[in-house]
């Protein structure tokens, strides 16, 4: 037997469905706003915040490569805070159109903020490793230093190496003399050759390898000076002492430019630049541009985004 349901029943059913549309309305009107007008301004606000996060992200990668790429400290360090300036914007960005996500984002965008913020932090680390890097500038500080104090150094000691050679040159002596004086210039000239690819060089190995080279061309050095030296006639000599003690002020700063060579930190910070750093922006923008796109492709009831509703 079929039981017809009582007039009291209908009446509740009909009522209760009534209440579940009013709350699901509620809930839109609270979600999408009031009209289509309210809407597609709240729209036009999470379009315009991807935008500037977008903006502020390349800000921060240029500002970091211009960071790289100074010459002086003075300049580093002001890209780099730069760079760091640019970067605390998108997080605020990040922050806050996260919390316009909240109130009225759909699932997928939250989703797509999620990853942007993941690939984002990874962007933060490489960032900070690079800067504190690039701010350092060993390498053009080791270049500085050889091609300034060491060259230097290195030109009185040939001078005054040449004058012993022209002031002996009627000595029975004078073909030993030469030899050992343009033995020391020669082999000194080798290590300074040297210092220029060390400092250009990424490799710990090939380092060692050219310091090993160094090495040998400073026993050379010495050994010809020490020979100088026990010849009767050089006892006192000031020109000899002159060459012996620019040798040794040249020695003592090609220590410290293969100690800032061996930082290496513009080398290494150029390297980060164009590789992990370029790959992980990359990605962080690819991010925010389909996280645009999503809130672009938001439907919005009485708003036409296409062609005329009645084309002829």
């Amino acid at each position: 037997m079929t039981m017809k349901p009582r007039s009291k029943d209908v009446l509740l059913m009909a009522v209760g469905a009534a209440m579940l549309l009013v709350v699901m309305l509620v809930a839109l009107h609270f979600q999408r706003g009031q009209s289509p007008a309210e809407q597609l301004a709240f729209k036009a606000r999470r379009v315009d915040l991807v935008e500037r996060i977008r903006l502020s992200l390349a800000l921060a990668s240029e500002a970091e490569k211009s960071a790289v790429l100074a010459v002086t400290d003075e300049d580093s360090q002001k890209y780099a805070d730069q760079a760091r300036a640019a970067t605390a914007e998108v997080e605020r960005g990040c922050k806050e159109l996260g919390e316009f996500l909240q109130a009225g984002g759909t699932a997928n965008e939250k989703d797509l903020l999620a990853q942007f913020s993941k690939v984002f932090a990874e962007f933060q680390r490489i960032d900070s490793d690079l800067l504190v890097l690039a701010v350092k500038n060993t390498n053009l500080k080791a270049y500085g230093l050889a091609f300034g104090p060491a060259a230097d150094a290195l030109q009185e000691m040939n001078t005054a190496l040449s004058r012993i050679v022209t002031n002996s040159a009627a000595a029975p002596e004078a073909r030993n003399i030469a030899l050992l004086a343009f033995g020391a210039q020669t082999a000194a000239l080798r290590i300074q050759v040297l210092l220029a690819p060390h400092i250009a060089e990424e490799s710990d190995p090939k380092m060692d390898e050219l310091e090993s080279r160094m090495t040998k061309d400073d026993q050379a050095v010495h050994q010809d000076l020490d020979e100088l030296a026990r010849l009767p006639m050089y006892a006192g000599n000031t020109d000899l002492g002159t060459a012996t003690a620019s040798y040794a002020k040249f020695s003592k700063i090609r220590t410290q430019i293969l100690a800032l060579s061996r930082e290496n930190t513009n080398v290494r910070s150029l390297a980060i630049s164009l590789n992990q750093k370029r790959k992980v922006t990359l990605v962080c923008q690819d991010a925010l541009a389909a996280l645009q796109q999503a809130i672009l492709q938001e439907h919005i009831a009485g708003v036409n985004y296409g062609a005329p509703s009645n084309p002829r």
